[in-house]
């Protein structure tokens, strides 16, 4: 039994997910939206990649999957992770026509402009990374392992974590992650809850 008697997820035999945000990028760093565009990890991103390692160590990772973009990728190597998968659905939202565009730059034109109601033009819907999201959760809670790792991207991480409680995508404003910053989705007996954020 999981602390003070309750029963946790693993007396039902069900999977946690951890999220892992990426490390500092020169774009995540100045505000800009990064998207698809592939940027390194800057000197401080990978030390806090390699920071990372203290909030995950010790946890048995029965599957462990990357988004394919080159900051998500070495930040799972940096933090312990190399042979992660690599899994398509797991990239950043396309912000299309915002893509490098500061959102303060974008409030100066449209003062109430806020990405989760307006969207971004020419770019991704946000129920379609919603979708990314969901195919991701049915993948981690069929796996049957007792824990599984995302590594991830801002956006992304904070969708899914409202996917996983069976939010609308658009509750992932409510939950700020910061870089190489990790989280732990699981369960208040069978129901889909947050167990930390931000270690």
């Amino acid at each position: 039994m999981s602390g003070m008697g309750l029963p946790g997820a693993e007396d039902y035999g069900l999977t946690r997910l951890w999220l892992l945000r990426h490390g500092e990028t020169e774009w995540s760093r100045s505000g800009q939206y990064t998207g698809l565009t592939d940027l390194p990890l800057t000197e401080e991103g990978e030390q806090q990649a390699r920071d990372a390692r203290e909030a995950l160590d010790g946890v048995d990772f029965g599957l462990v999957l990357t988004s394919p973009l080159q900051r998500a990728r070495r930040t799972a190597e940096l933090a312990g992770f190399a042979d992660a998968q690599t899994e398509p659905n797991a990239v950043e939202w396309d912000y299309g026509d915002y893509e490098g565009i500061r959102s303060a730059a974008i409030r100066q034109e449209n003062p109430d402009y806020l990405i989760w109601t307006h969207g971004v033009p020419n770019g991704e819907a946000l129920e379609a990374v919603g979708g990314r999201a969901d195919r991701i959760v049915e993948r981690v809670r069929a796996s049957g392992v007792e824990n599984a790792l995302v590594v991830a991207h801002g956006h992304f991480c904070r969708i899914l974590a409202a996917r996983w409680l069976g939010l609308d995508a658009a509750a992932g404003r409510h939950f700020i992650l910061g870089t190489a910053k990790a989280c732990r989705l699981g369960w208040d007996k069978k129901t889909p809850a947050i167990e930390a954020w931000g270690l």
